[in-house]
């Protein structure tokens, strides 16, 4: 082969293409990874939107908020006193960014260390499997007898809101605020919008959350939505569900904000603007005329269970195909793909792929809902455990929220499982590799979980769906 010519070339080196191209270069395939990210300061790491301005850095932030806010309203109950208390958001920032690095630059040492051929530069799908690059070094053009399409999304921008970078600003935007904006709007109450909306409320801004929708986090069962709702009301989220809206403008320093609520045109004055309305596939410019891969109505590009495209030996994985936009379901997407491609069995269980919202209390779920169940028409139970009486939580002090499991009541199989409380992302692994090997509510009751610990809330959850638990009226 020459430089140029590869066994598999992945397009995009976010959550999805990195694993693909470092697990094909693991299977002896010769493999390229090419990406377009460009950081502010000129640099080009991979790690794509999760790693650069989406999972890693709102978590980081969403950490330190949340230990200024614990210090704040907690610490005095552990005989602490912490006097008086300032914030460094520059601090902040630094500390974000530092992560950032650490992560991203490591993706290019785990290139080198298996094989992969890292290319910088913005990439193009033509017929016969060809990759043209447009990069720093000029352009180039691949030869690959596969190609993995894993371009991942980008921010929806609204017509009546249009971004600006500075007063009004998608996800990545908000994650560079250099100071506590004293009002901030947030349109869309979902995963992202309540996330950011939770880092700047911590830090004294005063926060309305504009959601189109009458249901509060509609995916999400709903007894676990409606605690949330009362949990974030509480921590003063001003949460307005079937909020339109209508227009957003600037006007000087500050941005005015119109929608329609319960046939009611209202306007609030914001000093920023967030857009979390969700993300679209990112497919422009990526296809040539001629290469056979077909998009569907909404963008994504189409594939089949095992993401294959209409194309013949053209694959494509995470965001930019169906499913849930999770940085976990597109790396197990990617890995698939590579195995498949050198000949190996693999799947993706589209089933137990869990969801998780890192506020505080954290959200985690796995499977269905009870409103899903339900209509499904499906007999089953339900156990429910609360943390208030987890001796662990109560240790912690962070005794909000509880354990839902649903089960079928007849053969008592594991339908769902739905945690709003401390460490609920930790704890949705339990529930995930019990549903992947199909336990039954009994085998999570049968297992011996230690003691103190905030995993005894699913023990008991299961025991409650067959009126045994323990340290809880089974009613």
């Amino acid at each position: 082969m020459t430089e140029n010519q590869f066994d598999v070339v992945v397009i995009g080196g976010g959550p999805a293409g990195y694993p693909a191209a470092i697990r094909a270069a693991q299977l002896g395939l010769r493999t390229a990874c090419v990406d377009a990210w460009v950081a502010p300061d000129g640099s080009r790491p991979f790690g794509g939107t999760c790693l650069n301005v989406g999972c890693i850095p709102s978590k980081a932030l969403l950490e330190s908020s949340e230990l200024y806010h614990r210090a704040q309203s907690e610490f005095a109950a552990h005989g602490i006193e912490a006097g008086s208390l300032s914030f460094d958001v520059g601090k902040m920032l630094e500390r974000k960014r530092s992560i950032v690095k650490q992560l991203t630059s490591g993706i290019e040492a785990l290139f080198k260390g298996a094989g992969v051929t890292p290319i910088h530069g913005r990439a193009r799908l033509e017929a016969g499997n060809r990759v043209e690059v447009d990069g720093p070094d000029g352009k180039r053009t691949l030869e690959a007898t596969h190609v993995v399409l894993a371009t991942g999304s980008t921010p929806i921008e609204l017509p009546v809101a249009k971004f600006d970078g500075e007063r009004i600003v998608d996800s990545s935007g908000a994650l560079e605020f250099t100071e506590v904006p004293k009002r901030l709007g947030v349109i869309g109450a979902g995963v992202i919008g309540l996330e950011l909306g939770s880092v700047w409320r911590r830090l004294g801004a005063e926060v309305v959350l504009l959601e189109a929708l009458d249901t509060f986090l509609y995916m999400a069962d709903q007894q676990v939505a409606t605690e949330a709702l009362k949990q974030f009301k509480r921590q003063g989220l001003d949460i307005r569900l079937g909020a339109k809206v209508t227009g957003a403008e600037r006007r000087g320093d500050a941005v005015s904000v119109r929608y329609e609520q319960g046939g009611k045109a209202e306007e609030i004055e914001v000093d920023k603007l967030i857009v979390c309305v969700g993300r679209r596939p990112y497919t422009d410019g990526l296809l040539g005329p001629n290469t056979g891969v077909e998009l569907d109505e909404r963008g994504f590009i189409r594939v089949d269970d095992h993401c294959r495209t209409s194309a013949r030996n053209v694959w494509a994985v995470g965001d930019v195909v169906r499913g849930p936009m999770l940085a976990h379901k597109g790396t197990e997407e990617g890995v698939m793909v590579a195995e498949l491609i050198a000949g190996h069995v693999a799947e993706v269980n589209y089933r137990t792929i869990p969801s998780i919202i890192y506020t505080a209390p954290e959200i985690a779920w796995v499977g269905q809902t009870e409103e899903q169940v339900k209509a499904s028409g499906r007999k089953y139970k339900t156990g429910v455990f609360p943390f208030s009486i987890n001796g662990r939580a109560k240790a912690l002090q962070q005794t909000v929220g509880f354990v839902k499991i649903i089960a079928d009541r007849e053969y008592d199989d594991i339908l769902g499982v739905h945690i709003i409380g401390p460490m609920a992302g930790e704890l949705i692994a339990e529930a995930v590799v019990a549903m992947e090997f199909s336990a039954s509510a009994e085998d999570l009751q049968r297992i011996i979980h230690a003691h103190p610990t905030l995993s005894e809330a699913l023990h008991e959850a299961a025991l409650a769906a067959d009126k045994r638990a323990i340290h809880a009226l089974n009613r």
